[in-house]
């Protein structure tokens, strides 16, 4: 793996996890290796991606409706996707507005 595109990896869905997140609230992260592949599960109780925002989640500069005055420019999550495809892996999420989000990044292992 290139050790730099997962660092942009895991930074901005932590940092995201924790900036969209009450203040006390617990962020999750996993990783466990299976089949040749790593999974990383990042989950967070924050405020959720609201359904119709999902579909360009990785637009470049795309927010979602629900983020109010919490900064941030609209480029992590488009950065993960590019660093993600690069590495031949995937990226899912699971969100609910007002109960939270977990993002599921799949790598290939080189061997």
């Amino acid at each position: 793996m290139d050790e730099k595109l997962l660092r942009q990896i895991l930074s901005n869905l932590l940092s995201n996890a924790i900036k969209y997140s009450p203040v006390g609230s617990t962020v999750q992260m996993t990783a466990c290796c299976e089949k040749g592949e790593v999974i990383f599960k990042i989950k967070d109780s924050g405020i959720g991606i609201p359904s119709e925002d999902l579909q360009r989640l990785f637009d470049t500069f795309h927010r979602a409706k629900n983020v109010g005055t919490i900064p941030g420019t609209g480029l992590g999550m488009a950065i993960v996707k590019k660093s993600v495809d690069l590495h031949g892996g995937q990226i899912t999420v699971n969100t609910e507005v007002g109960v939270g989000t977990v993002f599921t990044v799949t790598l290939p292992l080189n061997q």
